[in-house]
């Protein structure tokens, strides 16, 4: 059984820079084995970070909108009143 609790604004702001921290440090350390520039992967790195937060963000409140389980508090039983 799911419970849907929408998640706030700052959650999402939080998830999407956690996250983001950890994908930077991936690009930041792919872009300097190819590279060889601390200086090039640095600028990757940080252009990719907030490119990518902006999408992030955008894509988790998209998501937080949408019903997945519309059947109602009883299980699919429509209650007519």
């Amino acid at each position: 059984m799911f419970i849907r609790v929408r998640d706030s604004h700052f959650r999402s702001i939080v998830k999407a820079v956690s996250w983001r921290i950890t994908g930077s440090i991936d690009t930041f350390v792919l872009s300097f084995i190819f590279t060889g520039s601390v200086k090039v992967a640095g600028s990757i790195a940080g252009a990719e970070a907030i490119t990518k937060m902006i999408l992030y963000y955008l894509h988790e409140r998209a998501w937080s909108v949408i019903l997945w389980d519309q059947r109602g508090p009883t299980g699919g039983e429509s209650s007519s009143t």
